[in-house]
């Protein structure tokens, strides 16, 4: 009966640090994915010094054919301090083949928007439109309800005519 204990105190202690490192390494591809951001588009800083706050996904994966998905796990920042954890899956369906992935920062304007986004399972809609970061491109770009969306490719090649949002769920971190 011992041994059981043991075995499961044992078992727990190994979980924990293990999701203890998955925190840490998650902050490390978040904070590496930012400076990636930065530097393919130095106009970014703009959104950082008045956005209210942003989600930084540094791997969202995606692949389909006919029905495709992506999933990842980021960070959620209030200006520059981190406020929780979020993950987004999308599920979608159309003219698409491929697989690959990318980082995906979302810039929320207003505290209202972040709120929103924090309050709710959050859903992007399929109109929302992802510019790809690249020097200058965030100068000219604007707000849709809201929020401003970037992505940076990473790996592969997705071609999609498809229809799908992406969800998101908020975790507050304590």
């Amino acid at each position: 009966m011992k041994r059981k204990h043991i075995l499961a105190a044992l078992l727990v202690v190994a979980l924990a640090s293990n999701l203890a490192a998955r925190a840490e390494d998650l902050a490390a591809k978040a904070q590496e994915a930012l400076t990636n951001f930065k530097l393919a588009d130095p106009t970014l800083t703009n959104f950082f010094a008045k956005a209210a706050g942003y989600a930084i996904l540094p791997g969202v994966g995606e692949g389909g054919f006919i029905i495709g998905g992506e999933h990842g796990d980021g960070l959620v920042y209030q200006q520059d301090k981190l406020i929780g954890k979020v993950t987004m899956s999308e599920v979608s369906i159309g003219a698409q083949v491929g697989g690959g992935s990318f980082s995906e920062i979302i810039f929320f304007q207003t505290q209202s928007a972040l709120q929103t986004f924090k309050a709710s399972k959050w859903e992007m809609s399929a109109k929302a439109k992802a510019a790809v970061a690249a020097s200058g491109v965030a100068e000219n770009a604007k707000y849709e309800q809201g929020v401003a969306v970037f992505t940076l490719p990473k790996t592969g090649a997705m071609v999609a005519a498809a229809v799908g949002g992406q969800k998101f769920k908020f975790e507050a971190i304590k």
